[in-house]
């Protein structure tokens, strides 16, 4: 069939009005929800430090305070490099802690309300104070304000060595679920230490190799061992041994109340628990999203160590010149959008602290309910792993992740990619979902861009979770061919 010239430019022009449309629509509807949003924030701050002060004798800080504030009210010392509040002592009764932030946590843009308070501020100052003029200066009524900042500017920047004091485990808040499972490890004779769940050969025998499965975001152990470990080949099973482990503040490894949830803690945690508990002297990396940047970091630390990689949906955005990288990686994960879902939900418990607190008290501490209902409804025909990762975990714990790996990332992961290419003698493959609405496609080929011998496979019709789920045996047998190419290249 022929499609005249004037009729394919005016299917063209139609798509691209609705596609425009759509965008203006999701837009708008954003910016109205949004701004609810950011009202009910504002007040649930209120509430809950009302309720921490009733329950646990204490009003805890939170981020909506500015740094200079949240310091006098905290036992922590922020420390500012650069201009930037990157790094934090925090000092609690018995350790000691010292660690990157992300600059994400106190400066995640202008909510509606403080728009409108700066707006009415401006207006007052106008109207009341007018301009001051003091000989051929003219000062606004914000002058004792930039006369602080400028003072502040003057001072000098304190320096500390990257070293981490061990801290102490800390019972859950009101607010967490106390469940037998989310706090099996207050009980553990290994509180300190990551769960891990190990498949190795059977009658003994000693596996010639060893893979360490990382999940991502709001999961768990189980997206592996429920999915991938019970397809693999029976010649797999017996020459490796499989390590899933539960990322710190996931599934039934620690929740500390304390822990900041950096990529220092998370890395020396999987090093602690895994590297040296296992004495693993070479290991694959099987990654998912989140775990991708914590598989990379590993690989920098431990360059010798890794066969290889595989990489699914690495969250990699290429920060441009001139713009904060945490902030910006933020912006790109998190867009103020309501669709599509998966979206909306990254970017609620993004940007609001208390409202993720609110979800975590609703769905987190009855997940136990969700997963009977779930049974239930579905008549017992649905395996719960996935709910179980996704809501046995803290609020404290999710959202510091959230910030200091996936977002404070944003500045580390260039440095890491040119260390793996030029440094890291092993295969790279990456895996991505060609419908994955979470972390685009982009994000993948942008890695190979850094690492030319990396590979890229996409997946049709998959998106960032059924690129393993529903997949499991075919991605099984590429694993297996991955990890024997990675033996033959080194063999060469």
């Amino acid at each position: 069939v022929q499609i005249k010239p004037l009729n394919f430019f005016y299917i063209f022009t139609t798509t691209n009005l609705i596609m425009g449309f759509a965008r203006w629509l999701n837009r708008t509807v954003g910016f109205f929800v949004f701004s609810l949003l950011d009202i009910a924030d504002f007040f649930l701050c209120f509430t809950y430090k009302t309720l921490d002060y009733f329950l646990e004798s204490e009003r805890k800080p939170c981020y909506c305070s500015s740094p200079p504030k949240a310091k006098a009210k905290t036992k922590k010392m922020i420390v500012s490099e650069r201009g930037e509040y990157s790094k934090v002592v925090s000092l609690t009764r018995t350790k000691i802690h010292f660690d990157e932030i992300s600059d994400t946590l106190y400066s995640r843009g202008p909510s509606l309300l403080t728009r409108l308070s700066k707006l009415v501020r401006s207006v007052k100052c106008f109207n009341y104070k007018g301009l001051i003029m003091r000989g051929n200066v003219v000062e606004s009524c914000d002058h004792d304000v930039s006369k602080k900042k400028i003072s502040k500017s003057k001072k000098r920047l304190m320096t500390l060595n990257s070293t981490v004091v061990e801290k102490s485990s800390t019972a859950p808040r009101w607010s967490d679920c106390h469940c037998s499972f989310c706090t099996s490890w207050l009980t553990s004779s290994n509180r300190d230490s990551l769960f891990v769940k190990v498949q190795q050969p059977k009658d003994n025998k000693k596996a010639r190799e060893n893979v360490v499965f990382i999940h991502g975001f709001v999961s768990s152990s189980a997206f592996w061992t429920e999915t991938l470990f019970p397809n693999f080949s029976d010649s797999a099973k017996s020459n490796y041994r499989f390590i899933a482990v539960d990322l710190l503040g996931y599934g039934r490894s620690p929740k500390p109340n304390d822990s900041l949830y950096t990529l220092r803690e998370h890395l020396e945690m999987i090093e602690k628990s895994v590297i040296s508990q296992f004495k693993l002297k070479t290991f694959h990396i099987v990654a998912h999203s989140l775990g991708c940047i914590l598989a990379l970091a590993l690989a920098v630390k431990h360059p010798g160590a890794i066969k290889s990689l595989t990489l699914l949906a690495p969250p990699y955005y290429k920060v441009p010149k001139g713009v904060q990288p945490a902030q910006y990686v933020m912006r790109e994960v998190a867009r103020k959008e309501v669709w599509p879902p998966m979206q909306f939900g990254a970017s609620v418990l993004s940007w609001y602290e208390h409202l993720g607190r609110t979800i975590g008290l609703v769905l987190i501490k009855n997940h136990h309910l969700i997963e009977f209902v779930t049974r239930l409804l579905t008549l017992n025909r649905i395996r719960t792993y996935l709910i179980e990762g996704f809501l046995c975990h803290t609020h404290n714990g999710s959202f510091h992740t959230l910030h200091n790996i996936i977002f404070g990332s944003g500045a580390k992961l260039d440095s890491y990619l040119d260390h793996v290419r030029d440094h890291v003698d092993c295969d790279i493959a990456i895996f991505h979902g060609g419908k994955d609405e979470l972390i685009p496609v982009e994000c993948s080929y942008s890695v190979k861009s850094k690492v030319p011998r990396a590979t890229v496979h996409v997946i049709p019709d998959k998106d960032h979770i059924t690129i393993v789920v529903g997949r499991q045996k075919d991605f099984a047998r590429e694993l297996e061919l991955i990890w024997q190419r990675s033996n033959t290249h080194q063999l060469k």
